[in-house]
């Protein structure tokens, strides 16, 4: 018997190690899609109960339970907070930069976006707005994307500074820029 366990005892586990890797891996990925899709519904709609929630995430392809919305909605510090018309809404933090739209897109298609919304230049230093929450990861690809026209990049929530080299043409950042940001142009 110990001879077995020595030399197959590891042959046994390490399917089992596996299958459980994937599993975490696979649930980790449906957790990550769905905190996307959270925030972009709450930052998208006009949302005030739990109930509603679940069902806009519902119609979005997530079938949740009431117990872990209410834990992905603490862990990224969801809020309540009166709007306008004095109904109390949920709210991402900070979410004065979000802003409401009046025909609001499915979450799954707005995932789909590159964020980008506008650039504009003064002298050597420009600026990118982005959709709220998309400006770090547009920033990390263009830093990570070695343009030689940017010498690097500063971003908050919606906004990305850019410096620009010196003697660099607009239109060549812009060209530059399309490999990364495709509807920039």
């Amino acid at each position: 018997m110990k001879f077995m366990q020595k030399y197959f005892g590891r042959l046994l586990v390490y399917p089992y190690f596996c299958t459980i890797t994937l599993y975490n891996y696979a649930r980790m990925k449906v957790k990550t899609s769905r905190m996307e899709a959270l925030k972009m519904l709450i930052s998208s709609m006009e949302l005030s109960s739990q109930e509603e929630v679940l069902r806009a995430l519902e119609k979005e392809g997530f079938k949740l339970t009431q117990a872990t919305l209410s834990r992905d909605l603490k862990q990224l510090k969801v809020a309540k907070a009166a709007s306008m018309n004095g109904k109390y809404l949920y709210v991402l933090p900070n979410d004065t930069m979000y802003k409401r739209v009046s025909t609001p897109r499915s979450a799954m298609e707005m995932l789909q976006t590159s964020g980008f919304l506008s650039i504009n230049f003064s002298g050597n230093m420009g600026v990118i707005k982005t959709r709220p929450g998309y400006a770090s990861s547009i920033a990390y690809n263009i830093d990570n994307s070695d343009i030689p026209e940017i010498i690097g990049t500063i971003a908050g929530d919606d906004t990305i500074f850019i410096v620009i080299k010196q003697g660099a043409h607009e239109s060549d950042v812009i060209d530059s820029l399309s490999l990364v940001i495709p509807n920039i142009k």
